[in-house]
């Protein structure tokens, strides 16, 4: 039997059962302007002060442009932005929707008729492994099934953490997982890359984000207490939502 089997009765449950792929565009801000027309602004987003860089808010259009232009490149992608409500002063707005909202200001960038109805949102992930898995869930609450390709877009400074690291936690075959980096603000490449050099090292010790320092900046980015629904959704793979553990998850999985 195929480990990408539909889980249940079809199209009446699933409404998304066609689609086999996902594209996940992982978020990185919160668009909080009330105008539109301002997408590529600094000030239109809530930036952390090492996201205050000029150029920066381009690079989060950026990443919702080249989901969509790489779900509308797949007639089976499910493109899904991902990250939860993860600013206080942000207000309750999350990431994922923020990235919609974009996506629907700017048209779709051309692809609207082909990608618009096929284009969600996973909206409770607070860091980049839970962006991953979440998304994974996610596809499975809306297809009945587990993705056979996934596409992760983010910055290309993030590729080795995404396609190695998180890759490697949840067991996804290599030869199913791509990537499409996008560059950071060329003011803010320095430093991005020194950051993401102590996080990727953080996350080689601690592979689920689930102790020390990454337990604290995850529960740091869930300032108004959502309850995460998942396994719920994808109970095939609830020992690995639930896991926690500084050696990789050593269960069965669907796509193993």
């Amino acid at each position: 039997m195929s480990n990408y089997r539909q889980y249940d009765m079809g199209s009446d449950t699933y409404p998304f059962a066609k689609l086999k792929n996902l594209v996940m565009v992982a978020g990185h801000s919160i668009y909080t302007s009330s105008s539109c027309g301002k997408v590529g602004m600094e000030d239109s987003w809530f930036l952390e002060s090492y996201q205050k860089h000029p150029g920066q808010a381009a690079t989060f259009v950026a990443h919702i442009k080249e989901g969509v232009e790489t779900a509308a490149e797949d007639d089976e992608a499910l493109l899904l932005f991902s990250g939860g409500e993860t600013r206080k002063d942000a207000g309750p707005r999350s990431e994922a929707q923020s990235y919609w909202t974009v996506a629907e200001s700017e048209g779709w960038f051309g692809k609207q008729g082909n990608v618009r109805w096929r284009a969600l949102t996973e909206e409770h992930a607070r860091d980049s492994f839970e962006n991953l898995l979440f998304s994974v869930c996610r596809f499975r609450e809306l297809t009945g099934s587990y993705p056979r390709n996934i596409t992760v877009v983010s910055y290309d400074f993030k590729e080795e953490r995404f396609a190695h690291l998180h890759r490697s936690a949840i067991q996804f075959p290599e030869a199913r997982f791509f990537y499409s980096g996008t560059p950071a603000s060329p003011t803010a490449k320095e430093a991005a890359m020194k950051g993401e050099a102590i996080v990727r090292a953080q996350f080689q010790a601690d592979p689920y984000g689930c102790l020390g320092s990454l337990r604290r900046k995850k529960v740091g980015r869930d300032p108004f207490h959502r309850s995460v629904p998942y396994p719920n959704g994808c109970p095939e793979i609830e020992g690995l939502v639930r896991y926690c553990g500084a050696s990789l998850y050593s269960g069965s999985l669907p796509w193993a």
